[in-house]
């Protein structure tokens, strides 16, 4: 048996089939994940590129970035949960299959963002450069289109 169906076989992806309240759950879980990622990081964002500007990132930052790493743990996890049901199929389907890609994108540039220097410049009061905007700009466009794909996802099974 190969790791897909070994998933697909196991008990609680079966638990989430056979219940007729446990997979709501686990979706209702997945999208106040997302909304929470999704408004965290939208927020962030939008400062990073010159919104919100009465309001301090190096006090506005840590808290959302506190807020969209839960959203991403429970966003992570219920859809891992969800992706349990039906492994092979939502691999099979193109807006999965982008959605996940979108989320890798978007995961790799909170690692540039974070590893880089002009993070805690910015956090500390510096003028937010133009890498700080332009990796905003791409963090937005990379949660908007896996946000997009996700809702695409059930449109082509």
């Amino acid at each position: 048996m190969g790791a897909l169906e070994a998933l697909e076989a196991s008990a609680l992806a079966a638990a989430l089939r056979r219940s007729a309240v446990l997979y709501p759950l686990v979706s209702a879980a997945h999208i106040l994940g997302i909304g929470l990622l999704a408004g965290a990081i939208a927020t962030l964002d939008l400062r990073l590129l010159g919104a919100f500007r009465g309001a301090s990132l190096g006090v506005l930052g840590p808290p959302l970035v506190r807020v969209a790493a839960v959203g991403l743990g429970l966003a992570l996890t219920s859809g891992a949960l969800l992706f349990s049901v039906r492994p092979a199929e939502y691999l099979s389907n193109p807006a999965f299959v982008a959605k996940l890609g979108c989320v890798a994108a978007g995961l790799l540039n909170v690692l540039a963002l974070r590893l880089g220097p002009g993070w805690p410049r910015a956090l500390a009061g510096a003028r937010i450069g133009a890498g700080l905007r332009l990796a905003a700009a791409l963090s937005l466009a990379c949660w908007l289109g896996a946000i997009l794909a996700g809702r695409w996802i059930a449109f082509l099974a």
